[in-house]
């Protein structure tokens, strides 16, 4: 590239005074709409009472074990799955059959967890998108519970926090959501299978690659309503979004252009965790999210995994205190400490708090236009950085006004500056050399919301 090409951006020049150069910059941004006041609406709408119901009836299913009773109408994993599928029916009929509700299954055996032949079944609910029906986000929670000894499916597991609290977060983000349309589609799933493998995960991820879905965030809730960690310490003003750097599906190729361009910081699922971040500081009262740069907690697992594997973005959102004391234990009182997962380990306002969270972060991303897709970065030996990416389809994304350019120190957590571009497919920042920043092009709509920021090249890729 010549210093003749087409320019592609903005300006900055000092760190010292970089602050009030981004206070400019937004300057540009929108105010208050229709859309980002109702994602104000969808936080504040969340129901703790209703979070309540479903948890504690979630719970009287007594286990909700993957090898569990499957006949009984009030006990085991059958009834429970039964009973969210006809919750998600319930939401669907109040909103004319917005809701697409259906089992998911498929018959695990041969493993160490599943030794013989077992149904896995989860339930899926699908709310398709007017323009962009093959775009998806997803929240996911899981519905099976456990004791100590994994292997144990007939003692008492009530799983309040492990996870009913995700799965009655889910449930109550598509009571809140179903009445509002998406231009995307939003994915609401009660997995199976979790604690013996993330086998629910795996069916409904390989499932989605088979039909093509476009998966562009998977928001995997497990465990988000305990405030009372084991080390004494009690905060229902944080939570944590467990998110991985590199993609496990890169190619040679692509780490070798990663060395010299950068990108482990910035893939996809790094960069959909910023977004919720941001989200979190922007309509969630209260709540301040720790970014943890890491898959998951030391020597544990969830079901984004499965969908990382594949190379979709995916995180998990969950508590920031954890007591070990009521994670996968029997019930049982030793040495004046109550062990178990039961319902007054759970603090439903949290676990409200947090579902807002997730429900407000699903309606922005499907409201949003698609995250710009085959973004480039040029301006070696140059005082200018040059970015570029492809137009959006007008069809599928109507609601799209132009773009947005964002760019941070190398060593910042969270986008610092920002600039909107308007309706161009490349852009140019004037003096600022591109190998003192990382960089990213989110879309924006006519409402001002924004996608996920997409790092350049196929390090921070969300696909087409």
């Amino acid at each position: 590239m010549n210093k003749s090409q087409p320019c592609y951006l903005t300006n900055l020049v000092l760190r010292k005074i970089a602050p009030a150069i981004a206070l400019t910059l937004s300057a540009t941004a929108f105010a208050d709409t229709e859309q980002k006041q109702a994602l104000y609406d969808i936080a504040k709408n969340v129901s703790a009472e209703n979070i309540e119901k479903d948890i504690t009836k979630l719970v009287n299913f007594g286990t909700r074990h993957t090898l569990s009773e499957t006949e009984s109408d009030t006990r085991g994993i059958g009834a429970a799955r039964r009973w969210i599928k006809s919750e998600f029916d319930k939401i669907s009929a109040e909103c004319g059959g917005c809701l697409e509700v259906y089992y998911q299954s498929e018959v695990i055996s041969g493993e160490k967890r599943i030794p013989e032949p077992v149904e896995v079944v989860s339930v899926i609910a699908i709310q398709r998108g007017s323009t962009d029906p093959d775009r998806y986000v997803i929240m996911s929670g899981d519905i099976d519970s456990r004791v100590s000894d994994v292997m144990d499916f007939t003692s008492d597991s009530p799983g309040a926090n492990d996870n009913a609290s995700g799965v009655a977060g889910t449930l109550e983000a598509a009571r809140v959501l179903s009445k509002y349309k998406f231009n995307g589609s939003i994915v609401y799933a009660a997995l199976s299978g979790e604690e013996q493998g993330l086998f629910g995960g795996r069916i409904m991820a390989n499932q989605a690659k088979k039909d093509g879905w476009r998966i562009k965030a998977v928001l995997n809730n497990d465990m988000i309503g305990n405030i009372e960690g084991v080390n004494g310490v009690i905060n229902n003003t944080t939570a944590r979004l467990f998110a991985e750097g590199t993609r496990v599906t890169e190619t040679e190729k692509e780490a070798r252009m990663r060395r010299f361009t950068g990108g482990e910081v910035d893939s996809p699922s790094r960069n959909l965790a910023r977004y919720i971040d941001k989200i979190a500081d922007q309509y969630i009262e209260n709540l301040d999210t720790m970014v943890i740069y890491r898959l998951d907690r030391f020597g544990r697992g969830g079901h984004h995994r499965p969908f990382n594997d594949l190379g979709y973005p995916g995180i998990r959102i969950m508590e920031t205190n954890e007591n070990y004391t009521r994670q996968h234990q029997d019930l049982r009182v030793e040495d004046g400490i109550a062990y178990g997962d039961t319902l007054d380990g759970v603090d439903f306002d949290y676990a409200a708090k947090l579902t807002g969270l997730n429900a407000v972060s699903l309606a922005a991303m499907a409201w949003a236009p698609n995250p710009p897709a085959n973004v480039e970065i040029a301006g070696a030996v140059q005082p200018s950085t040059f970015l570029k990416w492809d137009a959006l389809d007008p069809e599928e994304n109507p609601q799209l006004k132009g773009y947005k350019v964002y760019w941070r120190h190398t060593d910042a957590p969270q986008w610092e500056y920002s600039k909107y571009v308007g309706n161009v497919t490349e852009a140019m920042l004037e003096n600022v050399v591109i190998d003192n920043y990382f960089f990213g092009v989110a879309s924006v709509n006519k409402d001002g919301v924004e996608s996920v920021v997409v790092y350049p090249g196929p390090a921070g890729s969300f696909g087409q």
